[in-house]
């Protein structure tokens, strides 16, 4: 079967019911016997909130600090996950960026991947585990954490679905993939089934929200197929594929 990475924003793990949701998205795809690594945002506005905090003591905290401190919402969101999987009788680990072997740069607040050791996921999926991944951050050679900066999840599960070697990267959000328009601010609005590269790339560098340019360049670069889909629905979302791949012969399109 397959090796599929899910991600998932802040909005799809906001409160307990989402999170009791995402589980369940979770251990359905590894049900069907493929392998499954998720990657996680902070639920709602922590990282907002972890802002705020931080302005409330310092308002001109360094960078390597405010790393220090946002790296920590999206720690709550994967133990909580896997708690929940746990729960349903299932066997899942949580990993930090760091690891689960994200290596970057020293470019605090906004850090590039400069790759990663897999090698402990690897480990954790042959014992057939469900991974959970903190999305957003990694480690530099000093052993300080990093935050990879806006879209840092969207990123962190792309580069993990190259370095692993995965089928495709699912992308979770709360609108039923990419749309002519923002769905909740135009009714009319029509749902793509399929888009290349190009398209999205032009559309994030417009300013869509929906998926990140730098993420976007990374799977286009190592020519990984995306599914952008909604964890609310079970309506289909969008595929962004390369050239000469069926889409039909993608994995979990269900």
């Amino acid at each position: 079967m397959a090796l599929i990475v899910q991600k998932f924003g802040g909005s799809s793990v906001a409160d307990a019911d989402r999170i009791r949701n995402v589980a369940r998205i979770i251990t359905e795809t590894y049900r069907k016997g493929h392998s499954v690594v998720a990657v996680l945002s902070a639920q709602g506005d922590t990282t907002d909130d972890l802002i705020e905090k931080a302005k409330e003591i310092n308002p001109s905290a360094s960078k390597r600090e405010m790393d220090m401190l946002l790296a920590t919402g999206e720690q709550i969101s994967i133990s909580l996950c896997a708690m929940a999987i746990e729960r349903m009788g299932y066997q899942a680990v949580s990993l930090t960026g760091w690891q689960a072997g994200m290596l970057t740069d020293s470019s605090y607040s906004s850090a590039r991947i400069k790759r990663i050791r897999t090698d402990r996921i690897q480990t954790e999926l042959d014992a057939r585990k469900i991974v959970l991944v903190a999305g957003f951050q990694g480690i530099n050679a000093k052993g300080d954490a990093t935050t990879l900066g806006r879209g840092g999840s969207d990123t962190s599960a792309v580069a993990l679905a190259v370095a692993l070697g995965a089928d495709i990267c699912e992308i979770y959000t709360d609108v039923d993939g990419i749309f002519t328009a923002d769905p909740r601010i135009v009714p009319s609005a029509r749902r793509i089934p399929s888009i290349d590269y190009e398209s999205i790339l032009e559309m994030a560098s417009c300013g869509s929200k929906v998926l990140a340019l730098r993420c976007v360049e990374y799977a286009q670069r190592f020519n990984m197929p995306l599914h952008v889909r909604s964890s609310f629905s079970r309506r289909p979302g969008t595929l962004v594929v390369p050239d000469g791949i069926d889409p039909r012969t993608l994995p979990n399109l269900d």
